[in-house]
């Protein structure tokens, strides 16, 4: 039988604030948006102009992460695609497509400036995980340990 592949990769700016709310059993889930930008030549004009997608993203179990995910900030997520089902309010079923992340990597420095490098954060595999935040970030309550991600220049797939 032949393997399947579900991955995502995106960098793109955080179109709104993260929100985290928690499901019945107390387990944290925060969505946001991504904007994604490329720029394409108009056949018509011979311009150049922007087109931008949008991608809502869902993370669960990363409750602290929520506060560093705001507006405007440039950010790397990895993960995968999932659809799911409602009912809206009329009795209409309706699918959505979102990117679950798996890793979630600030890029740019504090406040969206350059200069240094982000810290990334992988979604637990189990509940009994701990969640750190971004490099420079302001420890809290448990104190976290200082933040290494492993992980270089070299490593980013662009």
């Amino acid at each position: 039988m032949a393997r399947s592949v579900n991955k995502v990769i995106l960098i793109g700016n955080l179109g709104r604030d993260a929100e985290t709310k928690f499901t019945p059993q107390g387990v944290a889930v925060s969505r946001f948006s991504i904007a994604t930008t490329r720029r394409i030549k108009d056949n018509a004009t011979g311009d150049w102009k922007d087109e931008t997608d949008w991608n809502n993203v869902v993370l669960w179990r990363n409750e602290n992460l929520a506060q560093y995910l705001t507006k405007g900030k440039q950010i790397y997520v990895e993960g995968r695609l999932q659809t799911r089902s409602y009912e809206d309010k009329d009795g209409n079923k309706r699918y959505s497509t979102e990117v679950v992340a798996e890793e979630v990597m600030l890029l740019g420095g504090r406040g969206g400036e350059g200069g240094e490098s982000g810290g990334m954060v992988s979604a637990p595999r189990s509940a009994s995980q701990r969640v750190t935040p971004p490099a420079g970030g302001a420890k809290q309550g448990g104190g976290y340990d200082d933040f290494d991600p492993g992980i270089s220049d070299d490593d980013v797939p662009f």
